[in-house]
């Protein structure tokens, strides 16, 4: 069985190798105004079960946008990104990114966007880096909404060796994490298990690596960010009926939850200085709609101070609010449109005053964007 299972394999890498492989879609999209950070990097989720995975890159030098460009980096490598692109982030001159349904953390050299290694990791959701150890959330499993379902595991990887050397169990379908003063905290969704969802934040001691404080926030837990302030904005999902989307804010210090944001839904959410932006795109069975948004919160005075960045109007354009991103250089602000989630999307660039910069065409569902500090090398 082994013998054909490699057969196969080695049959598919060789079709790879043979197929012409088409140069990445390239569009001048704004003028050369680079500074620190010279481009980003887009994951592009793809629906799941189409292995559509792609990865997208902006470059401020030269203004151009250019999408799907593993595969001309990465010829060799068969099935190229995999199913379903959930996470993204640089560390260490490496780009990681976090393929979900393919169960693997595909490891690229920033600067050339080529394959180094590959981290196999069941049901993998989101990461973060520390003192030379990438963490990475887990539900450790198969997709299979079951209330009976096994708790979630943090993976610990070396960054130099790209192996596993250690796990931690935490909650149910562990989502984003952050790390503060030597404790990563996990926000535990119990997604597979609604309407019972988790509703806690795992808080693990990374020298012993093990939970040593569970936090009780809100159902269905899922990004987590440092805010200006030092504190801890996690977002819930809610349950979609009685309970909505929120924002919580956590104090390392104390390890409890010292503020629920009224009326700030999330999606998603970005910091840039004192500021966390928020875009809103979340739905409610009580009404059968989305309600849309895009609010600024100042970490300062602790209040929402916008309701609306977007001051031109286009907003009216965007269909389905996904991701949001902020240049920590010259706070350019990234707001992504899945649009139907099947086609390709759009990625808009917005100025601090809210007008739109520039946008572009991404692939199909645009979620996870990464800067970097050099540019991408040419071929």
């Amino acid at each position: 069985m082994t013998a054909v299972i490699l057969a196969i394999a080695s049959a598919a890498v060789s079709c790879r190798k043979a197929e012409p492989i088409p140069p990445p879609d390239k569009e001048h999209v704004a003028g050369g105004e680079a500074g620190t950070v010279k481009g980003f990097f887009l994951l592009n989720e793809g629906n799941m079960g189409s292995n559509k995975a792609t990865l997208d890159y902006f470059d401020y030098t030269d203004g151009f946008y250019m999408s799907n460009i593993y595969a001309d980096r990465n010829p060799d490598v068969a099935l190229e990104l995999g199913d379903v692109g959930n996470d993204l982030g640089i560390y260490g001159g490496n780009l990681y990114a976090v393929i979900n349904c393919s169960n693997l953390v595909e490891v690229m050299d920033a600067r050339t966007a080529r394959h180094k290694a590959e981290i196999q990791i069941p049901n993998c959701r989101y990461m973060a880096f520390d003192k030379g150890y990438a963490y990475i959330s887990s539900y450790a499993g198969p997709v299979d909404i079951n209330p009976e379902y096994r708790r979630g595991i943090v993976v610990k990887v070396d960054t130099l060796s790209f192996q596993i050397v250690d796990t931690c169990t935490v909650g149910y379908q562990p989502e984003e994490m952050v790390i503060v003063s030597g404790h990563l905290y996990v926000a535990n969704s119990g997604g597979y298990m609604a309407p019972d969802y988790d509703s806690t934040v795992s808080v693990i001691d990374l020298d012993r690596f093990e939970v040593v404080k569970t936090i009780e926030v809100a159902p269905n837990l899922h990004q987590m960010k440092i805010g200006g302030d030092g504190m801890i904005y996690v977002s819930s999902r809610g349950d979609y009926y009685g309970y909505q989307s929120a924002t919580y804010i956590i104090d390392p210090a104390s390890g409890t939850v010292v503020r629920e944001l009224p009326l700030l839904q999330n999606s998603d959410m970005a910091v840039y200085g004192d500021s966390i932006y928020v875009i809103s795109h979340s739905w409610s069975n009580i009404t059968m709609d989305y309600q849309t948004g895009y609010a600024v919160f100042d970490t300062r005075s602790q209040v929402t101070v916008n309701r609306n960045f977007i001051t031109d109007g286009t907003e009216k354009e965007i269909t389905t609010p996904y991701c949001i991103a902020v240049n920590p250089d010259n706070g350019d602000v990234f707001i992504t449109d899945a649009k139907d989630h099947v086609t390709p999307g759009m990625i808009h660039c917005y100025g601090q005053d809210g007008v739109r910069k520039w946008s572009a065409v991404t692939g199909d569902i645009p979620s996870h964007i990464a800067f970097t500090t050099q540019r991408l090398s040419d071929l």
